[in-house]
């Protein structure tokens, strides 16, 4: 199974290197890497798992729309990413669920940092997904963390997928990265070790940020943007629709893995 995801947030990175950026230019450039998202996906006819803050969903009500009415599941990214405040568990999804008229399931913090597991169970989420189980300077240092899916007070924790052993992190940065083949080959391994996938990726990825130097964009993260990730997410998603592998959304996985977690 394949839990393919994608962080619906303003872009903001450019603040992160001291560029002024406001909350529209941090919605258009969203919005249009989300368009290039749904068209991949329904071109491929997949599903995925739209982790959205409440700012997106308030200012970008058409493409909500348009995320839901593709079968895609909303969840909750918190409320405004470049602030996230301990509020925001309860206030995204309250905020959320009435801006769509649905039951939100889920929750990754912004950035995957700590949250309350208590506050995650209190406010009634089914899973929780803002652990990225591996070593990344100056991010992340979860290697004693579960690198699959395990229940903490009562709510399923779905970690990001890493290899076995060396635990190399298969996120976005890995797919702007690394060989196609060769991060193919990983995916295919991690696969055969768990039986599942899980990835995330943000919209502002798919914008083309190539073009815009004054946002002084690592290269890392400018390398393989736009319209260049389009084909790689397409070509990623055709390599595991050819092996047989099937795509579900995160709420769906959940309710079959408590079943065998119980």
């Amino acid at each position: 199974m394949i839990l393919l995801s994608f962080d619906t947030e303003e872009f903001d990175v450019p603040k992160e290197h001291g560029v002024p950026f406001t909350l529209q230019q941090g919605m258009d450039v969203s919005v249009e890497g989300t368009r290039r998202i749904l068209d991949c996906l329904k071109d491929n006819g997949v599903k995925a798992t739209f982790f959205c803050t409440a700012n997106f969903v308030k200012n970008a009500p058409e493409i909500m729309k348009r995320i839901m009415d593709e079968g895609h599941e909303v969840a909750c990214h918190g409320v405004d990413h470049w602030q996230p405040q301990d509020t925001d568990v309860k206030e995204s999804k309250q905020v959320i669920e009435s801006l769509i008229g649905r039951t939100v399931y889920g929750y990754r913090q912004p950035r995957m940092f700590p949250v309350s597991d208590s506050e995650i169970k209190a406010q009634g989420y089914q899973y929780n997904s803002s652990l990225n189980p591996a070593f990344i300077p100056g991010r992340y240092m979860h290697l004693d963390a579960p690198r699959t899916c395990f229940m903490c007070e009562g709510v399923l924790q779905i970690p990001a997928s890493v290899t076995p052993w060396v635990r190399f992190p298969l996120f976005w940065l890995a797919l702007h990265n690394l060989p196609q083949s060769l991060y193919h080959l990983l995916v295919r391994r991690v696969l055969a070790h768990d039986g599942y996938f899980v990835t995330y990726f943000h919209p502002w990825e798919f914008f083309d940020l190539k073009e815009h130097p004054e946002y002084k964009m690592p290269f890392i993260i400018r390398n393989n943007s736009g319209r260049q990730m389009v084909k790689r997410l397409d070509t990623l998603i055709r390599m595991l629709k050819e092996r047989g592998h099937s795509f579900v959304t995160y709420h769906d996985f959940a309710t079959r893995k408590i079943q065998e977690l119980s």
